[in-house]
C-alpha cells in the first residue's frame, strides 16, 4: 500500500512526513498554480520535505501527444525520478505509449471510467488515477469504478497500479483501500482528518487527568 499527499504545500508535507508513512507527493497544474511558484522550485523543495527521498508526480500542460512527450522529457531531465502525469485523452494515450518505449514512467490521470483507466495501463502507464469524488459528483459510483478498475488491471495489466485520487472524506479513501487500491493520494485536509479526532483527544486527556489525580504527576516513573 502506497500513501501519497496531493499537494504542493512544502510546509505541510514536512509536517506530515514526520508522522505518516509517505511514499511521496502528487501534484497537478492547479495545485502548482495555487502555490504561485515555479514547478522547478516546488518539486525539489517537496523532495527535501520528504527527507530527500520519495516519488514525485508532476503533470504535463500540453494537449497534443508530441508536446506532451517533449514536456515529459524536460521534467525527467530537470527533476530526477519524477513520474509524469498524462491525462488519459486520446492524445494522452499516444504520449503514454511513446514514453513507455523511452522508459519514462507515467501516470494516467483524470480517469472517470474503468475502461479508460485500463487503456492507460495497457498503453504503459505505471499508475492509473481514478477521480473518486468527481465521479460521485457527476452522479456516478466512484468506489464502484475503482473496484472495477482494480479487477481489470489485475487481469489484463498487472504491472500497473491504481492510485486513487479526488477525495472529500476519509471514508472515501478507506473504501478505496477496501476495494483493493494499491495506492491513494490524499489532500492535506483529508490526511489530517484521518489523523485527528476529538474523541481520541478527549480520551487521552481523561487518562492524563486520572493519572495526575492518583499520583500527582503526569510523568511515568
Amino acid at each position: 500500500m502506497e500513501l501519497y499527499l496531493d499537494t504542493a504545500d512544502v510546509i505541510a508535507v514536512k509536517r506530515l512526513a514526520r508522522v505518516l508513512p509517505l511514499q511521496g507527493v502528487t501534484t497537478n497544474p492547479s495545485i502548482i498554480a495555487k502555490e504561485g511558484k515555479s514547478l522547478w522550485e516546488v518539486l525539489p523543495a517537496l523532495r527535501d520535505a520528504l527527507g530527500g527521498t520519495g516519488k514525485l508526480f508532476a503533470q504535463v500542460i500540453a494537449n497534443d501527444s508530441e508536446r506532451m512527450v517533449t514536456e515529459a522529457v524536460m521534467m525527467t531531465e530537470r527533476v530526477s525520478g519524477v513520474i509524469v502525469k498524462i491525462p488519459t485523452t486520446a492524445e494522452g494515450l499516444a504520449a503514454i505509449k511513446k514514453l513507455n518505449t523511452m522508459n519514462i514512467a507515467t501516470l494516467g490521470t483524470a480517469v472517470y471510467g474503468a475502461g479508460q483507466g485500463l487503456l492507460a495501463a495497457m498503453a504503459g502507464a505505471a499508475y492509473v488515477a481514478p477521480y473518486v469524488n468527481r465521479v460521485d459528483a457527476q452522479g456516478g459510483d466512484g468506489i464502484g469504478m475503482v473496484r472495477e478498475l482494480h479487477q481489470l488491471l489485475k487481469m489484463h495489466a498487472p504491472d500497473s497500479r491504481v492510485l486513487a485520487a479526488s477525495f472529500k472524506t476519509p471514508r472515501q479513501a478507506l473504501d478505496c483501500m477496501l476495494a483493493g487500491c494499491e495506492a491513494i493520494t490524499l489532500p492535506i485536509d483529508i490526511a489530517e482528518q484521518m489523523l485527528l479526532s476529538p474523541a481520541v483527544q478527549s480520551a487521552v486527556e481523561k487518562f492524563e487527568q486520572d493519572w495526575q489525580g492518583a499520583f500527582g504527576t503526569n510523568v511515568l516513573g
